[in-house]
């Protein structure tokens, strides 16, 4: 049996080689087929793309894996056939990034192995040491003892563009080295529920299993990703890969070859992407940046004075256009830096400046109950006492108004407030019973922007009126 795999509702998988051997049937795709090039003002020529893959595929290679299986209590026949156990093979690829022996993989690849043996296209074979590996990103660092290798130079991802070519390189289906081309379908897919810390490139580059760990490069011929996932109905390829952007393997290839481990950047916030209804609500001029939905005591920013309702444009001039970007960024800076922070408070850009830390590494539905005060929106709400706040167990710092039940189909409902979420504020005004939330709503016209405790964290919800 070989490696795991990571599913998402069925759909996602790794590019580890599976234990047993698929038979697909690949298209051709002709040259042709890229119809854009004949517009471009560069004439294009198809031996270039030979001229990349001879110049990369000599730093691709092929890793195995073997795990010390463990035979059941009760099997002596097979105790005395195969002695500590059964093992488990695995197979992948890896980028040799430095002329002394330094390799990338993915951590599903390598992960509780014994052994690893890395082979190169000409045959030659090493025994490989693991030098860590960072499961948030499904990363792995190896290390052969050999000089003079061939090995891919970094390129920067943030440069990529959609729609520009890239070459897939790995060892599919554990037939052999392999190279494929497409073209980058998108940028900053997170979400997919993979990994911790996602940004991943998307591309229609053939990726199969045994591809994970493999090389994603442009034609200048540099590591753009680490192939790392697929989404797939059939096991195989279906034109939807995912790769490890270059931007994030660098910091962290750095930081274990230092420290042993990744030690990611704290700031101390609770974010949430910008809707157009959010953006009005707290005087965003745009939708370019993340809003902050709460600030941990005594954190970073905290300390910065870093608040509820700013909006996080860029970090150190980049800009932060999603969450999962923002939350990536940050965790890529070491702990002990001082960033800047470009932020919109009140409609005001401000700067704002934090010396990062460290980071260290259940929904409760309430029945409809007496006393709930119904408003028009769609919402029965009640004063948060005593009892409910036991029932919800909510921290001290949480003080506001409960919702017992919201109606279906009413503003509410479509705002996504459900039993049990607690509603701090209303258009930045606390409330601390029904009646403040009724008479703010009403107050305050068509729209609301509320500040809601809910599933263990704080966000913000627009409530449109009906």
């Amino acid at each position: 049996m070989l490696g795991p795999s990571i599913e998402l509702t069925g759909l996602i998988m790794n590019t580890q080689t599976p234990s047993r051997l698929a038979l697909v049937t690949l298209g051709a795709a002709a040259i042709l087929a890229y119809a854009p090039l004949a517009q471009a003002k560069v004439p294009f020529d198809p031996t270039m793309i030979s001229d990349v893959a001879e110049q990369v595929t000599p730093a691709v290679v092929n890793i195995t894996t073997r795990k010390n299986g463990n035979v059941p209590e009760g099997h002596p026949m097979l105790r005395e056939m195969f002695g500590r156990g059964m093992p488990m093979m695995g197979a992948g690829s890896g980028v040799v990034v430095s002329a002394d022996g330094d390799i990338v993989t993915n951590n599903h690849v390598v992960e509780g192995a014994d052994e690893i043996k890395v082979t190169f296209a000409d045959k030659r074979e090493f025994d490989a040491k693991l030098v860590g590996t960072d499961k948030a990103s499904d990363l792995a660092f190896l290390k052969i003892e050999a000089k003079g290798l061939p090995y891919l130079r970094f390129g920067d991802s943030s440069k990529l563009r959609l729609g520009e070519f890239v070459l897939a390189v790995g060892n599919p289906f554990g037939v052999g080295q392999t190279v494929t081309m497409g073209i980058v379908s998108a940028k900053g897919r997170a979400g997919m529920g993979i990994v911790d810390y996602e940004e991943f490139i998307q591309t229609d580059a053939s990726i199969n299993p045994g591809n994970s760990g493999g090389a994603l490069v442009n034609l200048e011929g540099e590591l753009v990703g680490i192939n790392t996932a697929i989404l797939s109905r059939s096991g195989g390829n279906q034109g939807v890969g995912f790769a490890v952007p270059s931007n994030m393997v660098r910091p962290i290839r750095e930081q274990l070859a230092k420290y042993g481990r990744v030690r990611r950047g704290y700031l101390g916030v609770y974010i949430q992407d910008l809707t157009p209804e959010l953006a009005s609500g707290v005087k965003a001029n745009d939708l370019k940046g993340v809003l902050v939905t709460d600030v941990q005591e005594d954190s970073p920013a905290a300390k910065a004075n870093v608040e509820v309702g700013d909006v996080i444009t860029q970090v150190d001039g980049n800009p932060t256009l999603t969450a999962a970007q923002l939350r990536n960024r940050v965790a890529l800076i070491e702990p002990g830096s001082k960033v800047k922070l470009d932020v919109m408070r009140e409609g005001q850009a401000k700067t704002v400046y934090v010396t990062l830390t460290e980071k260290e590494g259940g929904q409760v539905a309430l029945q409809s109950g007496e006393g709930a005060a119904p408003l028009g929106a769609g919402l029965g709400l009640a004063k948060l006492d005593a009892e409910l706040r036991g029932r919800l167990r909510l921290p001290p710092r949480v003080d506001g108004v409960v919702v017992m039940n919201v109606a279906p189909g009413s503003p509410a409902d479509l705002a996504g407030l459900e039993p049990g979420d607690v509603i701090v504020s209303v258009d930045r005004r606390t409330v601390k019973k029904p009646g403040d939330v009724e008479k703010l709503l009403k107050r305050d016209g068509g729209q609301a922007l509320l500040r809601v405790y809910k599933n263990g964290a704080f966000t913000f919800v627009v409530l449109k009126g009906k």
